[in-house]
């Protein structure tokens, strides 16, 4: 059955923009000349996707979802989703899935050491790949003929992708579902929260870089989530400085000339969650296929993402605290 496109939006909304989820979308007076005011109108008329009802039914038996975003590629976004997901696994009580939606451009299976791997359909869905008893993948790179396919899509058959993938997937009983997306603020990421939306996301951690041409994306993406009322979990500085493991020396290799993330949190007052320093290490496990916390247990970029992931653990269990409770 072919799937229906939704509405991509084609220019940057005014700033008294109500949102396609409004009554008045396409109808303010802040729509009036809007390259994107027939789409929100059409957005309204042709009523709520049946898709959503069936998303929340199957994400029952998903605890916690976390988006991770960027609004700039190369932040090392990918390589923070598999650590996340590795180090919640960690407690061998906790079940925990990856989720990657990165249609054109789909790491997550060669971080995990998963590549090559296929999917496999059972009668209540298609069954995540496993690196651990208790830790899940699914990702379009395991329904490519090989890793150096191309994915040329367009927006709407990546918009039935992740529909696919959240309706259909059987997770299972599932403590956190880490999602990992592409970057930017478009087709995907509207159809994320827009699928997730009655399944009560905890939230967005954010990955960026210290220099200022990644920042200036990532505060895009910080307000889109404000826009799409998305709570930001926190801002995760990544590659913040080497220290060289001979001399000691602290280098900066991304000079965080506007103050980095730690001035940019504070000036739109959300969190940040801790920086992580630059080790060539880290390239290496991921490029491995392992988990950078097993093979170098007490590294700074360890310790670093180990309270990273506290925090977010007590952030999930501080805002859905039911969520927690043992039936």
């Amino acid at each position: 059955m072919a799937e229906r496109a939704g509405p991509a939006l084609v220019d940057v909304p005014p700033h008294e923009c109500p949102g396609t989820g409004s009554e008045q979308a396409g109808k303010a007076t802040a729509c009036q000349g809007c390259p994107n005011q027939g789409l929100c109108a059409s957005a309204r008329t042709a009523g709520p996707d049946p898709a959503i009802e069936e998303i929340k039914e199957k994400m029952k038996t998903v605890k916690h979802k976390i988006l991770v975003l960027s609004g700039k590629g190369g932040v090392g976004k990918s390589t923070f989703s598999a650590h996340l997901a590795h180090g919640l696994a960690e407690d061998e009580t906790k079940q925990v899935a990856v989720l990657d939606v990165d249609i054109c451009g789909p790491s997550i299976p060669k971080i995990m050491g998963l590549e090559g791997e296929q999917v496999h359909q059972s009668g209540s869905g298609w069954s995540p790949v496993y690196v651990e008893e208790n830790l899940g993948v699914m990702s379009v790179g395991f329904l490519l003929g090989s890793p150096d396919d191309a994915v040329i899509w367009r927006g709407p058959k990546k918009n039935g992708m992740i529909k696919q993938f959240l309706r259909d997937v059987d997770w299972g009983e599932v403590d956190y579902l880490i999602v990992d997306t592409p970057p930017g603020t478009s087709d995907e990421h509207l159809s994320l929260v827009q699928y997730l939306s009655a399944t009560c996301i905890d939230g967005a951690v954010i990955v960026t870089t210290p220099q200022e041409v990644a920042l200036q994306d990532v505060r895009k993406e910080i307000n889109f989530c404000h826009k799409v009322k998305l709570p930001v979990i926190g801002v995760v500085e990544n590659m913040s400085g080497f220290v060289c493991p001979k001399c000691k020396k602290e280098s900066q290799i991304f000079p965080p000339t506007s103050g980095g993330a730690e001035a940019m949190c504070h000036a739109l007052n959300v969190p940040l969650l801790g920086k992580v320093p630059l080790d060539p290490q880290i390239g290496k496990s991921c490029d491995m296929g392992h988990s950078f916390f097993s093979k170098i247990p007490n590294s700074p970029a360890t310790l670093s993402y180990r309270d990273i992931i506290q925090r977010i653990q007590d952030y999930c269990r501080h805002n859905h605290p039911q969520e927690d409770r043992n039936p």
